[in-house]
């Protein structure tokens, strides 16, 4: 009998430290605990290895029209070897054009933003990208364009 493919990204017990503490590269290793620090701040949330590489705040269910459902973290970020990942709501980039026009250097692809280095963007703007990202999972934005 097919069972239905159980989700990669959970939370796991993971040690959030030892996982930032094993980022191979100083300068990516010092962006990714900054970007823990500004997370948590913002969400108010604690950090939590989802799977064996996002660092995730918070959590909330969704449920598509397919009928899948599950949780995934408020926000998250990977550091990757090219770019530190930042995992937002999907389809920001359109809803948030004028943030994104503030933040600075970055690529943006389907609910990820890459950022090549914390010091070369705005920190305001970043703290608002993701404070939106956290109120429309939380269902208390609608996500406007402002």
């Amino acid at each position: 009998m097919a069972t239905a493919k159980e989700p990669v990204t959970v939370p796991t017990e993971v040690s959030v430290d030892d996982f930032l503490a094993a980022v191979s590269d100083e300068r990516r290793r010092a962006d990714a605990g900054r970007l823990r620090a500004i997370m948590g701040e913002v969400t108010g949330e604690p950090a939590v290895m989802w799977g064996p590489s996002i660092v995730g705040f918070g959590s909330y269910h969704y449920s598509y029209d397919s009928g899948r459902t599950g949780e995934a973290p408020l926000v998250g970020f990977s550091p990757r070897k090219q770019h530190l990942v930042v995992y937002l709501v999907g389809g920001f980039e359109q809803r948030y054009g004028r943030i994104l026009e503030r933040l600075g250097p970055h690529h943006a692809g389907k609910g990820c933003l890459y950022l090549k280095r914390l010091d070369t963007v705005d920190e305001s703007a970043l703290r608002e990208l993701l404070d939106r990202t956290a109120r429309v999972h939380q269902g208390v934005d609608r996500a406007s364009g402002r």
